[in-house]
């Protein structure tokens, strides 16, 4: 099973289609050469393999990583 999780751009270069993301705390480089839409830092995208799928809305976003987050917790608990 695959998630993906939304990620904020916190670095971009548009002129090589790459953007540095946040995922959850890690932090990596990856390719936005498939999203059709204009991409700013402090956007969230969704990732798959290295690949910028598409730019998601900010509210849904956070509402997503919160859920996120709660079941990280609760893994960690040995709740899950």
């Amino acid at each position: 099973m695959c998630f993906a999780i939304p990620s904020k751009i916190i670095e971009l270069d548009c002129d090589n289609e790459v953007a540095t993301i946040d995922t959850l705390g890690r932090v990596r480089q990856i390719s936005v050469a498939m999203v059709l839409e204009p991409l700013a830092i402090g956007d969230y995208i969704l990732i798959n393999n290295g690949f910028a799928l598409n730019k998601m809305d900010s509210a849904a976003a956070l509402d997503s990583l919160a859920l996120y987050q709660e079941i990280v917790a609760k893994m960690e608990r040995g709740e899950a």
